[in-house]
């Protein structure tokens, strides 16, 4: 068997921003591309389809592997010189959505091809990819990156991902828009991240597939990182939404110390564009892409326990008890684990 290879690569960090949809990941990312040598949002999708068809076991761990530094270098190649750059306006990984966008239109009549891994050496770019739900199947990345990768998993509470995703579902579902690897099932095609429930997607409706979709994504996510954790323990940092947008700076800090960077005015200017810090999780910026996928603005005499109870309310009202137990039990575990550290950054402000 031919084995494939990839030895020559660009030296510099690649960051990559994973979670469930709805996690937070386009609140973060902004704030983050505006931190030194740190270039645009750009969404993987390259990545996920890799390591998608890995996980179904349709390309072996070598190759997997191999496909991924190919990638990650030939996307940081292609950014350095304008190509294949998005500059649609209003998109949220538009090169008009980051910090400093005219790098971008600079580079388009700049010099390119052989003078950019020179280029590359000199200015540490950043490479800055953002992904949906690959930690539960990225074994092969962390493989293939090693030291050069930062992976910043985001959470966030169940509740207020539901919605999202159902909406997701379904619209997304059998829409030819939609890129995700498929695999045929009792005569449906269904999505790579239904494997193992399988018979229970099938009869559920669009709510009650993103309740399943939560748990059994989570699930995996955190059992890839406990095998993960061992070898490349200090490439994996997970971010707490709710903490973040109450109290961003320790989190801050960690970031620019991993990947060797720093913060600066144009980080703080990002920060308050995504009004962080807040003084209420659900007061998120008000964007038409977010109200399609279900935002709905904070009230204004509703404390924290209200809001959830309104995302419950929703939720109960499309989905059977017994899912909606499974809802509530996957709560009651975030809440346990995670929103004691909540509390802690509510009584210092």
């Amino acid at each position: 068997m031919i084995k494939t290879t990839r030895k020559t690569q660009f030296g510099s960090k690649i960051l990559i921003i994973d979670g469930l949809p709805g996690c937070g990941k386009t609140m973060l990312s902004p704030i983050v591309s505006a931190l030194d040598r740190v270039e645009k949002l750009s969404y993987s999708f390259e990545m996920e389809l890799i390591c998608q068809l890995w996980d179904l076991g349709k390309i072996d761990d070598n190759t997997a592997r191999t496909m991924v530094r190919t990638f990650a270098d030939q996307k940081l190649y292609y950014t350095m010189m304008g190509r294949d750059v998005n500059f649609r306006w209003g998109d949220l990984s538009s090169a008009f959505m980051d910090a400093r966008p005219w790098r971008y239109v600079q580079r388009l009549f700049g010099p390119g091809d052989e003078t950019v891994p020179a280029r590359v050496e000199k200015e540490r770019p950043i490479l800055h990819l953002a992904t949906h739900q690959l930690l539960g199947m990225g074994r092969p990345v962390f493989e293939a990156l090693g030291d050069r990768l930062l992976f910043i998993e985001v959470m966030r509470h169940p509740l207020y991902m539901v919605k999202q995703q159902a909406l997701n579902i379904a619209k997304l579902i059998g829409d030819v828009r939609y890129s995700a690897v498929h695999f045929e099932h009792k005569g449906a095609e269904l999505p790579c991240w239904t494997r193992g429930w399988e018979d229970v997607f099938l009869r559920s409706n669009e709510t009650e597939r993103a309740v399943h979709s939560i748990l059994w994504m989570s699930r995996r996510a955190r059992e890839s990182k406990e095998a993960l954790v061992p070898l490349y323990g200090e490439r994996i940092l997970t971010v707490l939404f709710e903490s973040f947008v109450l109290d961003p700076w320790p989190y801050m800090e960690e970031i620019t110390g991993k990947l060797g960077t720093a913060l600066n005015a144009l980080t703080r200017r990002a920060m308050r564009k995504q009004n962080v810090p807040r003084t209420k999780i659900a007061s998120g910026i008000d964007l038409p892409i977010y109200r399609r996928c279900g935002w709905q603005p904070a009230k204004a005499n509703a404390d924290e326990r209200q809001e959830f109870a309104d995302r419950r309310d929703w939720a109960a009202q499309r989905i059977s008890l017994e899912v909606l137990e499974l809802l509530d039990q996957c709560c009651r575990e975030y809440e346990k684990q995670y929103m004691g550290k909540l509390q802690d950054i509510q009584g210092r402000r």
